[in-house]
């Protein structure tokens, strides 16, 4: 339904579905929910799995899989949607394999104390704060909503600030946000989520906007609902929410779904649709996109692929998930249920580290990390976004400070 919507309304000032190549027609729905529903049966693994960090990655991936497949079904683009769809779902198989049944904790070599880690969280609301007041000297302006692609594209900051504010903004405030619950502060809780907003003007990105009310809804969702149904409740909430906003007011509703059911379901799931179209007709990278790999390889690309995605396609900066990036554009179809494997035993990786941590501190701290998976590779979400830095932060923090009685305040 939430697909459907997306494909029906449409708005100049938030956003034309076909445009994106989302379409919807009766004549193919028999098929649509026949391939869509053969794949949906996989939802019977998040039942029987236990929860992890993998176990959030895994569930918000396959719904974007599960978006791809029915899209697959309605798009214009022009390539073998039979195979591209297979390949996708032996992909979401494989990558659901190692982040689903691998969770079993590291053994904790170093671990801080309380009040190291104490130090610790306000260190990393000092260094956010830094940010901000330098992301702010090279830009700083608040339009709203719908005016940002104006003035993002200008904004001009130093490569190594552009690393340290997705650092900042993706694990290092959402680490202190959480730990500062944990630890009974308040209100320096709360200043971690100010900062986090003081970043939208900065960046002018949708995420620095939202990731605060994310943050905070994913919190009442941890403390009202055991762990798996908090998980599935963050997707089903908003995207129900929009869709009974939609039939209250039609066509006004557009703005809302373009935010919630278009941004946050649909497009990760055309950029797999748009990656399968590009490169059926180009070479591929062979992982030459990856920064630190491609002053040693013969690279086809020598931008960035959002920037040559634009190029071809005109849908702005076209990041993409591990899915299309470090499967479809690296490897191709056939192989790219292997690449993906490959980066669901990197994600265990948090999974294990994390593993003897509370469900709720593990969904607060890791909260920005499933929505970023599905917008942008996992090579640049390890680095760029801080998901390595996080879980170095996991395995350091004291399991002790979750049993004490009395906590700083």
């Amino acid at each position: 339904m939430s697909l459907i919507s997306v494909a029906y309304y449409r708005n100049p000032g938030a956003y034309d579905p076909h445009i994106f190549h989302i379409f919807f027609y009766v004549t193919r729905l028999p098929l649509a929910i026949l391939t869509a529903g053969a794949f949906a049966m996989l939802v019977s693994a998040f039942v029987f799995a236990r929860f992890s960090f993998g176990y959030f990655v895994a569930f918000y991936s396959y719904t974007m899989v599960l978006s791809y497949i029915w899209l697959n079904n309605f798009t214009d683009l022009n390539y073998d949607h039979r195979l591209a769809g297979f390949s996708a779902a032996a992909a979401a198989i494989a990558f659901m394999l190692p982040t689903l049944l691998i969770s079993t904790p590291i053994r904790q070599v170093y671990a801080l104390s309380g009040q190291a880690f104490d130090r610790l969280l306000v260190g990393i609301l000092l260094l956010s704060a830094a940010t901000v007041v330098a992301g702010a000297t090279y830009s700083f302006r608040l339009v709203g909503v719908e005016d940002i692609y104006q003035f993002r594209d200008k904004i001009q900051s130093p490569v190594q600030l552009n690393y340290l504010i997705g650092i900042v903004s993706s694990a290092l405030l959402p680490f202190a946000f959480a730990g500062f619950l944990a630890r009974k502060a308040n209100w320096r809780a709360m200043a971690a989520l100010f900062l986090m907003l003081c970043l939208y003007p900065v960046t002018l990105t949708k995420l620095a906007l939202f990731a605060p009310f994310w943050l905070v809804g994913i919190f009442i969702l941890s403390r009202l609902f055991e762990a798996r149904t908090a998980v599935i409740l963050s997707l089903l909430l908003p995207m129900s929410a929009m869709l009974l906003l939609a039939a209250m007011l039609g066509e006004k509703a557009a703005l809302p779904i373009s935010v919630v059911n278009f941004r946050m379901i649909a497009v990760p799931a055309v950029a797999m649709d748009v990656y399968s179209d590009f490169f059926t007709r180009q070479p591929l990278t062979h992982f030459c996109q990856i920064t630190l790999l491609k002053p040693f390889m013969n690279c086809p690309y020598q931008e960035m692929l959002a920037v040559v995605m634009e190029r071809e396609y005109k849908l702005g900066n076209f990041n993409a998930s591990l899915f299309a990036v470090e499967g479809i554009a690296s490897v191709g179809f056939y192989l790219a249920p292997v690449a993906v494997l490959a980066c669901g035993f990197i994600v265990a990786i948090g999974s294990r580290v994390s593993a003897s941590l509370p469900p709720p501190f593990i969904m607060i701290s890791g909260a920005v990390l499933p929505q970023v998976l599905l917008n942008v590779p996992l090579s640049t979400v390890l680095l760029t976004h801080g998901a390595g830095l996080l879980f170095l932060l996991w395995y350091i923090t004291p399991r002790s400070i979750f049993s004490e009685e009395s906590q700083p305040a």
